[in-house]
């Protein structure tokens, strides 16, 4: 008897997890490649680096999704290269992995466009790393300004500036300002909660540009009402130790946080396929690789074209597509014929704070506590592992009834 067909997936991301799920049990042995021994619930990082939650509440064991699922391997690895004609890929061990079909799912990266040593100063959001590294430097600035004697040194540790006017980006300055004034008015006696200064940046004419414009209003005030100050049309031409540079003009800041853009994971240049501007993977309407139907490319990595443009990098996106893929997969084992994608979008949301949020699905737009109350229903439901929507849940209601967070601890050593 021969043994069944050999599915690879690389990356246990949102679109890696939803293939390996619905070849679970399918007549196909499943081998999982990262980095990484878990899944990370991305959409709630920022929360990690702000203090109200820990890293176990957002990410769960990679194995343990798939305890039961005896025809899905896990393997924490690195992937090194692509032989697409022989089927096969390399490991950073020296080992290679043979494959029958092989599906892409390695997710994106920070984008500095073309200035890597920002990284030094403003640290993205992609990884747990990053987010106690970010909560480390947000912590530290504060007990550094308790005991700062010059007012120049107290106000640029106690100056966060945030760039990127995106979801991730709304998300950061409103926790920020919703964690570090509380924080500094019952910890602190020599920081005024006055004192604190909380910068987003935006290069473009608005925030959240890919939502309604009245949207985008809607969270410019929001952010107006918990003190963080919007610059627009602002484009950053450096930055250092010093701070944030505006052209000319210099921000003075210790905590710089980068959320202005994201780029494909690199292993996408060594597919050896046609990769857009944004270095992600051209594919067909199967999710496949043009001329290598046998390989899929799906979520960040991947440019899905659309009569409206590429599809978003958002999760949705890339879970549909691991869906869409795998069953493709099991039809074509079966002999059927493959079928386009179709992409349903169920909306889009951000969340700037403490009831406050925007969200619009299809032609519906919402705001304040009802857009609110949405974002938390729906990322709680999207948690991969139930005791953690319990988790996540009691401490939200922790923290929202008290202005508490229980995360603040200082760990990691500083990188400069």
């Amino acid at each position: 008897m021969s043994a069944p067909p050999h599915v690879v997936i690389v990356g246990a991301g949102f679109g890696g997890l939803a293939t390996a799920r619905v070849l679970a049990g399918a007549p196909v042995r499943v081998t999982i490649v990262d980095r990484s021994n878990h899944h990370l619930f991305q959409p709630l990082l920022y929360q990690v680096a702000m203090a109200a939650l820990s890293p176990a509440e957002i990410a769960v064991p990679i194995r343990a999704v798939f305890r039961d699922a005896s025809n899905v391997f896990v393997l924490m690895a690195e992937v090194q290269s692509f032989d697409l004609e022989h089927r096969s890929l390399a490991l950073g061990d020296g080992t290679t992995l043979e494959w029958d079909y092989l599906v892409v799912a390695a997710g994106a990266e920070t984008n500095y466009y073309g200035h890597p040593e920002w990284s030094l100063y403003a640290p993205g959001l992609k990884s747990i790393e990053d987010a106690i590294e970010i909560r480390r430097r947000v912590l530290v600035a504060l007990e550094r300004a308790e005991g700062a004697r010059e007012e120049a040194s107290r106000r640029q540790l106690l100056t966060f500036v945030v760039i990127g006017g995106g979801p991730t980006g709304l998300e950061l300055a409103g926790a920020i300002a919703e964690l570090a004034r509380p924080i500094a008015a019952s910890d602190f006696r020599r920081i005024d909660p006055s004192w604190i200064k909380v910068v987003l940046i935006e290069a473009g004419d608005r925030l959240l540009a890919s939502f309604d414009p009245r949207l985008s209003e809607k969270a410019a005030d929001s952010l107006a009402e918990i003190g963080v100050q919007l610059r627009t049309r602002a484009r950053v031409t450096n930055i250092d130790a010093r701070g944030v540079w505006l052209g000319d003009e210099l921000i003075p800041s210790s905590s710089i946080l980068w959320t202005a853009g994201v780029r494909a994971n690199g292993l996408a240049a060594r597919l050896g396929a046609p990769l857009d501007r944004a270095r992600r993977v051209l594919v067909g309407d199967d999710c496949a690789l043009p001329g290598h139907p046998r390989v899929f490319a799906i979520g960040d990595i991947a440019c899905f074209g659309t009569p409206a443009g590429p599809l978003p990098g958002v999760s949705p996106v890339a879970m549909q597509q691991g869906r869409h893929v795998a069953r493709t997969i099991v039809r074509e084992l079966g002999g059927e014929a493959r079928e386009p994608f179709r992409y349903f979008d169920k909306g889009s949301m951000a969340t700037i704070g403490r009831t406050r949020a925007v969200a619009q699905v299809g032609r519906l737009r919402l705001s304040g506590l009802l857009a609110w109350l949405t974002w938390l229903f729906v990322h709680l439901w999207y948690l991969i592992d139930r005791r953690n929507r319990l988790s996540v849940f009691l401490d939200w209601c922790w923290s929202y009834l008290t202005f508490r967070h229980g995360a603040r601890l200082i760990t990691g050593r500083e990188k400069r």
